[in-house]
């Protein structure tokens, strides 16, 4: 029994962090119909803000990492991709790359390709245990940090007229422009939103390693889009549901293969999703329709 709850904090765990990646691109997608794999690069920036800006106060660290990374995603959104919205989906899609490969270069030729170290939040480190099971402070504050945002991210969506308007936007985008829904404005705070949620899982992130570095974005960005692409691409439920199968996947054969096998998990992870785009190739929810892309 104790094994079965340490499996389930453990998946909760990580699947909180995966969905903290993972809803940054699922509120682009629901919106601009953009997959954006630079949303990897937003990490990055809020990760080097906390970086640079180490033995500062802590809130001014990590209020400095939300407005970098929200200022960022506004700024991507302006003079990266509004000049080519109404173009072909292949072209947002080299779009995306481009400004993914161009910041990581950057940041390279600005800080090296290595990775750096910088301590935050300590106090995390630690765990506790209840009913046997071991919990770490981080992982509980990952799950905290998850649900909350969850928690404001609905509420916006459904209590202030501006979330309102991405709601409907996010169900015929060309209709809501037609009844006066200001595209500009909704699709900048779809980027805004995302940027904030890229900061969040760069705390968590770099809490965990202590590490930044130019990369340091790639590996979540392919977890979110993979989950994403799992629980439905452009539903925001759909990228928390993958995110949390595709931890509990993960946690599962870490657990369950023999020592030798193990370092194949995550071929055995992909290929248990694989079965699941067989079963459901639209996702478990079902991916908004491309058609309707600004």
């Amino acid at each position: 029994m104790t094994q079965i709850l340490q499996y389930v904090v453990d998946t909760l765990s990580l699947g909180s962090l995966y969905a903290l990646y993972s809803l940054g691109i699922a509120v682009v997608f629901g919106i601009a119909r953009l997959i954006n794999f630079a949303h990897g690069e937003l990490i990055m920036i809020a990760g080097f803000t906390l970086l640079l800006l180490d033995g500062w106060p802590l809130p001014l660290r990590l209020a400095a990492a939300c407005v970098a990374a929200l200022i960022a995603a506004v700024l991507m959104e302006r003079l990266a991709f509004r000049p080519v919205r109404g173009a072909k989906d292949d072209t947002l899609l080299i779009t995306s790359f481009a400004v993914s490969f161009f910041l990581q270069n950057l940041f390279i030729v600005m800080f090296g390709a290595l990775p750096q170290g910088t301590l935050l939040l300590p106090a995390l480190g630690s765990s506790f245990n209840v009913f046997g099971v071991s919990i770490g402070k981080l992982d509980a504050a990952t799950i905290m940090v998850t649900f909350l945002s969850l928690a404001a991210l609905t509420l916006f969506l459904t209590r202030s007229s501006l979330g309102i308007q991405m709601r409907a936007s996010a169900e015929n985008f060309r209709m809501a422009r037609c009844l006066g829904v200001p595209a500009n404005r909704v699709i900048a705070t779809a980027f805004a939103i995302s940027g904030l949620l890229a900061a969040f899982g760069a705390v968590m992130m770099v809490t965990r390693t202590g590490l930044t570095s130019p990369v340091m974005g790639v590996t979540p960005v392919f977890a979110a889009f993979v989950a994403n692409i799992i629980g439905g691409l452009g539903r925001l439920s759909g990228a928390v549901l993958g995110s949390y199968l595709l931890a509990g996947l993960t946690v599962a054969f870490q657990a369950l293969l023999p020592v030798g096998p193990r370092s194949y998990r995550d071929a055995f992870v992909f290929g248990a999703l694989l079965l699941v785009l067989v079963a459901r190739p639209n996702g478990l929810l079902r991916a908004v329709a491309t058609e309707q892309r600004v």
